[in-house]
């Protein structure tokens, strides 16, 4: 089984009878299994698999306050212009995940990170998907020049204050769930460094 968490396999209720793969591109591999449930039902399953991406909050903290960069550009399967942090993969099963991080950080903004922190490795809508995606704070930010893919040309970024950033997630102009779980685990991993206190 193919699965994300292997771990768990063997405690799986769903027993793969077989599997074709139906489509396959650059960056994304569709497949179809069919599967057999614990009470002997049958039925497909169709998932998507892809290689492991990262998400990246890049914070710059200044004596008027914390800041965040994000990056707005125009999402093809929803139809519209978005903002969100900075997040890409490199279509390889084995990138490191802290270089991958970086090379998405410099080329959708221009940042380069003295210190990055992996804050934890999440699964990205596991209902359909099986992707896994690092979720990295950077800090010590330094611009440069943007490296952007062909795909990405039409990306603008925006250097936003804290404050605003969390008030968009609330008022829907933030709507990528990738960004919001990213932004909770920081907040999480945030309080429980020594001598953190809530402002």
């Amino acid at each position: 089984m193919t699965a994300g968490n292997e771990g768990h396999a063997s405690r799986s209720p769903i027993k793969m009878i077989s599997s074709r793969e139906v489509y396959r591109n650059r960056w994304t591999r569709v497949r179809e299994d069919v599967i057999e449930r614990a009470n002997g039902q049958r039925g497909i399953y169709g998932v998507v698999d892809k290689d492991p991406a990262c998400i990246i909050i890049p914070l710059e903290t200044t004596p008027e306050g914390d800041f965040i960069t994000l990056v707005e550009q125009f999402r093809f399967t929803v139809g519209g212009r978005f903002m969100e942090l900075p997040q890409g993969g490199w279509e390889l099963a084995d990138a490191v995940p802290e270089e991958m991080a970086r090379g998405e950080l410099r080329e959708e903004t221009g940042l380069r990170a003295e210190r990055m922190t992996l804050l934890a490795t999440l699964q990205i809508g596991y209902g359909v998907l099986n992707q896994k995606q690092h979720i990295f704070l950077a800090e010590g930010l330094t611009q440069g020049e943007r490296e952007l893919d062909a795909e990405e040309s039409d990306l603008v970024v925006h250097r936003v204050s804290v404050a605003q950033f969390e008030a968009m997630l609330l008022d829907g102009t933030i709507v990528d769930n990738c960004s919001a779980a990213a932004w909770c685990v920081y907040r999480l991993w945030r309080e429980r460094q020594p001598g953190f206190q809530s402002r």
